[in-house]
C-alpha cells in the first residue's frame, strides 16, 4: 500500500512538474547607436517589415519575422557591448544561395564559424550556415534548416 502511494505521488508530481509552458518565440532585442541606420540595414539586408512601436517613441524600431516574431532595435547614447559571434540572431531560409547573392550584391562580408571570408559552414547534420554583422557589430546568422 506504502508503494502504490509513494508511486501515484512520484507520477502527480512529475505530471504537474513537466506540464509545458507553450512557450511562443516573441523578440531580440539590440541596442543599436543610430536607429534610422540599423533600421535600414534590417530592412534592405534582411528584407524585414518595420511595424510601428506602440508609442512611436524616438529610437525605437521594431521589425517582423515570421508573423509575430519581432526583433527591437533601440537606440541608445553610448552602447557599450561586447560582441561575439557565439551571441546572434540566426534566421532560417530554404533560399541561401540567393540571399548569399543579395548579401554580394550589397557589398556585405559574410563568414563561415571559423572566421573565413565569403565561406559556409555545414554543420554536423548538414545545415549550411554564414555569418555577418549589422552596422552595430551584432552577428547574425542565416541557415537552410527546415522547420
Amino acid at each position: 500500500m506504502k508503494r502504490a502511494i509513494l508511486l501515484f505521488l512520484i507520477l502527480k508530481c512529475f505530471s504537474v512538474c513537466s506540464q509545458e509552458f507553450n512557450f511562443q518565440y516573441d523578440h531580440y532585442s539590440v541596442i543599436v547607436k543610430d536607429s534610422d541606420k540599423s533600421a535600414e540595414f534590417y530592412s534592405s539586408i534582411l528584407k524585414l517589415k518595420e511595424t510601428p512601436h506602440p508609442t512611436l517613441a524616438k529610437g525605437f524600431r521594431w521589425f517582423i519575422i515570421n508573423n509575430n516574431s519581432q526583433i527591437h532595435l533601440i537606440q541608445k547614447e553610448n552602447p557599450e557591448y561586447k560582441k561575439h559571434k557565439s551571441v546572434h540572431l540566426c534566421l532560417a531560409t530554404q533560399n541561401l544561395k540567393d540571399f548569399i547573392t543579395h548579401l554580394k550584391e550589397n557589398n556585405i562580408t559574410y563568414y563561415n564559424w571559423p572566421g573565413t571570408k565569403n565561406a559556409i559552414t555545414v554543420r554536423a547534420d548538414g545545415v549550411q550556415q554564414i555569418y555577418f554583422q549589422d552596422p552595430d557589430g551584432y552577428w547574425i546568422e542565416i541557415n537552410d534548416a527546415k522547420h
